[in-house]
């Protein structure tokens, strides 16, 4: 495997011709990152690990749209509600990603993801005792918070443990066990809630993330500290952190990055979108615009997982096959991320009559954009990778924070002026969808040198 520097998946922190010059980086000891790299056995105990942690993460996160009609009932809330209740998982989750990113890099995915997943089951068990919408809310908060390491760790460790090719099949594998996690928290809770209730579905989560912080102290290896990291601007090394090049946190390298800021606005309005629609906004469509009953909306949802976990299990198949055929991640968002546009617009036009199966279809023809994720970080050398990715994953999570609530605040706004519940929604999806053709125009128009370079091999 070569160093990082030397292969061509890496883009050096500085890139000509970009607009403002990126400090330069060095990295010592060019043995260190084949050094890392696990073994078949210990990687695949390593993945199923971080998989069963991530699927609880996303059954958290995505389980709010099928409480929604409960807890609506229960306390009283209103659409706005609804929406800053589910973004409360990402503010948390958000606010907690530029640390995170700096202590993945210092610490490692074993120590980081045992301290959030700890906060994680407070949230739990505050969420479950709420006697209101303030408790609720906290709840959710901690719980974003506690969870905002499940993927950013794994996708950290990937990055120093495995081969290129082998981290675009873990990345995209990753996501299927989060629709795994997403499928279980429709039907399966839906069938739950009359037998024992919400609130012990959260005891029993709390549990449940416990024993994964069990297997990640034992299954997860130690954190070797990576080699110093220098920059010009007069920073020192400083252990496996990047010298104070810029700021005390080190993101100036990421920020100014210009494949990270062409690949901004994606995260933000489609990454983070298609995450609002399948954890919140299609379930309260298919309920108040197609008609469903909750049971219907809950089905529907089930299957909209179910066809995303299958989308993210052809990804991992098909990456380092297409890859080797010319077709590497920006190539692929190019053409396939028009698909998600077309099924929005389509959805919008056809309003009562568009149902489950239109929001499987648009989270499908969405997730063209996750393959973002494993070329932005072969875009950084291993030292700067658990920052690159958090902050990637900030922009991605305050895109879901700023859809969910954006669009409740939107339908109450459009149904104040008189407009129908049906109408209403669709007028709201109809801004949204402008707001993704905007970030995709971005993408295409920017220029072609800020691409990642990407190889089939290793």
């Amino acid at each position: 495997m070569r160093h990082p520097a030397e292969s061509p998946n890496a883009l050096p922190a500085s890139e000509p011709n970009a607009g403002t010059a990126l400090p330069s980086i060095h990295v010592a000891n060019v043995a260190s990152a084949s050094s890392s790299t696990l073994a078949w056995r210990s990687a695949v105990a390593v993945f199923l690990t971080f998989a069963f942690a991530y699927f609880l993460s996303a059954l958290v996160r995505a389980v709010t749209a099928t409480l929604a009609p409960t807890l609506a009932q229960e306390f009283a809330l209103q659409a706005r509600d609804l929406g800053l209740l589910a973004g409360g998982y990402f503010l948390g989750f958000a606010a907690m990603q530029l640390p995170l990113g700096r202590w993945l890099d210092r610490h490692g995915p074993r120590k980081v993801s045992l301290g959030f997943l700890g906060v994680a089951v407070l949230g739990c068990l505050v969420f479950s005792q709420a006697t209101g919408f303030a408790g609720l809310l906290a709840g959710r908060v901690l719980c974003g918070a506690g969870v905002s390491a499940c993927l950013m760790a794994p996708l950290t460790g990937y990055r120093r443990w495995l081969e290129p090719t082998a981290q675009m099949r873990a990345n995209s594998w990753m996501l299927m066990t989060g629709s795994l996690g997403m499928v279980a928290s429709t039907l399966p809770v839906q069938w739950a809630l009359p037998l024992v209730g919400w609130r012990p579905l959260f005891w029993a989560l709390a549990g449940l993330i416990a024993l994964a912080m069990l297997l990640i102290a034992l299954r997860v290896p130690a954190w070797r500290a990576a080699l110093p990291v220098q920059g010009t601007a007069g920073g020192d090394a400083v252990g496996d952190t990047v010298g104070d090049v810029a700021s005390p946190a080190g993101y100036r390298m990421v920020w100014r990055h210009p494949y990270f800021q062409r690949l901004a606005p994606l995260a933000f309005c489609v990454y983070g979108g298609m995450v609002a629609m399948q954890t919140l906004w299609a379930g309260p469509w298919m309920q108040q615009v197609a008609g469903y009953t909750p049971l219907q909306a809950a089905t529907g949802l089930f299957w909209i997982n179910v066809s995303m976990l299958c989308t993210f299990w052809s990804w991992g198949m098909l990456s380092p096959w297409l890859l080797r055929r010319g077709w590497d991640a920006n190539r692929l968002m190019l053409w396939g991320l028009p698909l998600s546009l077309l099924v929005l617009l389509c959805t919008v036009l056809a309003g009562p009559r568009a149902g489950g199966a239109a929001w499987a279809l648009f989270c499908m023809a969405s997730s063209f954009v996750s393959l973002s994720q494993p070329a932005l970080a072969l875009a950084f050398v291993p030292a700067l990778a658990g920052r690159a990715l958090s902050a990637f994953n900030l922009v991605i999570f305050a895109g879901v924070f700023v859809v969910q609530w954006g669009i409740g605040l939107a339908v109450d706004a459009f149904a104040a002026l008189g407009w129908g519940t049906a109408a209403s929604f669709q007028a709201a999806m109809a801004v949204y969808l402008a707001c993704n053709v905007a970030a995709y125009a971005w993408f295409v128009l920017q220029p072609r040198r800020h691409n990642a370079k990407q190889t089939a091999h290793p």
